[in-house]
């Protein structure tokens, strides 16, 4: 993704969390940079297959994200980094032939529209005696 893409992206993704909707103009541009993988990540929002497990107390997070297919396998992703799904591996990483996988769409749309299901998970700490 070039810079400017990538600056494009951020913009209405922050726009988006601001509004908590999305425009026909924003849907437009983001179908641009993504395709395919768009309409799918919207689908999986739709279904409610976003959860962000945050752990406390530290509220670091990552999503799991229930994909689209029949068996609705799970896929553990931090949606600007990686995700654990074929497709990144094989379109993006080595491929290069798409930006992001469909899960990490569905992570930043959801997140963006405030439509993650929150999970939250109690972190121990062991401490020495």
């Amino acid at each position: 993704m070039t810079s400017s893409s990538l600056l494009v992206a951020e913009t209405i993704w922050t726009e988006i969390q601001s509004t908590r909707s999305v425009t026909d103009d924003q849907l437009s541009i983001l179908h641009t940079l993504f395709g395919k993988n768009l309409e799918r990540a919207s689908r999986i929002v739709d279904q409610r297959g976003v959860k962000k497990i945050s752990g406390e107390p530290s509220g670091r997070s990552i999503f799991q994200i229930t994909g689209e297919s029949k068996k609705k396998e799970e896929y553990l992703c931090f949606p600007e980094h990686y995700c654990a799904c074929y497709s990144f591996f094989y379109d993006i990483v080595n491929k290069r032939e798409q930006l992001c996988c469909k899960h990490q769409l569905a992570a930043r749309l959801a997140v963006s529209l405030g439509t993650c299901v929150d999970v939250k998970e109690q972190v121990w700490s062991w401490e020495k005696n």
